[in-house]
């Protein structure tokens, strides 16, 4: 029988395209000279940080999913209002917070009185600001998501064999999966955890 097993969010690991490790300040001035490839990795490389957030703030995959939409929409409209190239992550994050925000409002008019207390309790009596918690955790998701991508075609997939897949994998599964012997999952794991490390410090976290 088949094993069933779950993705988490963090695990989606970008792909190796033409623009793939590109840096956001390279990204978004092709976007904007209208390089339709550097749009598609751009996309391709925020696609999980933006969906995660909505999904955080309790959104069906089919509101996050509109969320999605209208968070590119924007993106594709004011991405030439942006100053700073190198603050598009954090940029990004605020619009989806408050896309999800405003979703989130929308959702608590269908409530009750006393899931809409609830609500209250969870995320805080202010509902024009996002909670900390939520786009602080959705932007260290997105810092490993980068780093992780800078690293081995091998080293991604073990990490997310590894870390990322519920239920946890068996040595034995992950080494078949690889094409690697038992015995050197256990090193090669270690090394490509060094080699994150590095990256990590490299990029200033």
């Amino acid at each position: 029988m088949a094993r069933r097993e779950k993705i988490t969010g963090t695990s989606r690991l970008p792909t190796h395209g033409p623009n793939a490790g590109w840096s956001d300040e390279r990204l978004v001035k092709a976007c904007l000279d209208g390089d339709e490839q550097a749009w598609s990795a751009l996309i391709d490389k925020y696609k999980n940080l933006i969906y995660s957030i909505p999904i955080k703030y309790g959104a069906s995959p089919e509101d996050a999913g509109d969320i999605f939409q209208a968070v590119c929409l924007e993106l594709f409209s004011q991405l030439s209002n942006l100053r700073k190239p190198a603050a598009l992550r954090g940029w990004l994050v605020t619009i989806t917070a408050h896309q999800s925000f405003h979703w989130k409002r929308k959702h608590r008019k269908r409530t009750n009185v006393e899931q809409t207390t609830l609500d209250d309790d969870a995320f805080g009596a202010d509902p024009a600001v996002p909670p900390d918690d939520v786009t602080d955790e959705a932007e260290r998701e997105q810092i490993m998501r980068d780093a992780t991508a800078r690293l081995s075609p091998r080293c991604q997939e073990m990490i997310r064999l590894l870390f990322y897949v519920e239920p946890p994998l068996p040595y034995r599964e992950v080494a078949q999966r690889l094409g690697l012997a038992v015995g050197s999952i256990g090193f090669i794991r270690g090394r490509c955890l060094k080699r994150l490390q590095k990256t990590l410090l490299a990029m200033g976290f």
